[in-house]
Order: structure tokens, then C-alpha cells, then sequence
């Protein structure tokens, strides 16, 4: 490390590790990001990818990313309602992340 960086956080900025994680942290963010990786996901198989999520945290975990930017809501005007959900480009910038993630927890798991 360079003798102009540090790693303490000011107390007038917010940390960028801190951001990051309010962003995409918590048990469920990093995971829903991780499944729509591969593409479009409807609420009902985003729920089933994640079988130990409630339905209540998966709509607000949702709803978090979707405020953030991250994750896009499509609803259909069809009865009953569709709804899809998709990574931003925001979404997809994080994405390098949630492989890096990926890649570490591989290794971990085979220690």
C-alpha cells in the first residue's frame, strides 16, 4: 500500500466498502444477483432457486435492488400479473464481484 492511502474511512464519507455492502450485501442480494446472472428470472423462480428465502424477504430484497438500480422490474398487464426481473447495466457492473465471490467460496469450500 501507498503512503497516501489509507484504510480508515473519513467521518464525513461514507466508506466505499461500507457502500458497497449496503448495496449489495445481507444474505439474499448477493445470491439473487448471482441467479440472474444467467439471464431473466420470474419472481416465482427466483424463489425457487433460493428455497430457504421467505417470499416477504425476496420482495424486499427485490425492491432494495431495484431502488439501488441494480435489477430491473418488468410487469405484464396479463391476469394473473407477470413479472420479470433483470440485471441493469448497473446490475451487470457488479457482476465480476459476485464471480469473484463465487471463485473464493469454490476454493474455500475445498479446504
Amino acid at each position: 500500500m501507498d503512503a497516501g492511502s489509507t484504510l480508515e474511512c473519513s467521518d464525513y464519507v461514507e466508506c466505499p466498502v461500507e457502500y458497497t455492502l449496503k448495496i449489495i450485501g445481507g444474505s439474499w442480494k448477493s445470491i439473487l444477483l448471482y441467479r440472474l446472472m444467467s439471464g431473466t428470472m420470474r419472481f416465482n423462480e427466483l424463489r425457487r432457486s433460493c428455497p430457504n428465502i421467505t417470499q416477504r424477504m425476496l420482495t424486499l430484497q427485490l425492491r432494495d435492488l431495484e431502488e439501488h438500480g441494480l435489477v430491473h422490474r418488468k410487469v405484464y398487464a396479463e391476469v394473473p400479473p407477470k413479472v420479470e426481473y433483470s440485471l441493469t447495466d448497473k446490475g451487470r457492473s457488479v457482476l465480476p464481484i459476485i464471480r469473484m465471490m463465487k471463485e473464493w467460496g469454490e476454493e474455500q469450500r475445498q479446504l
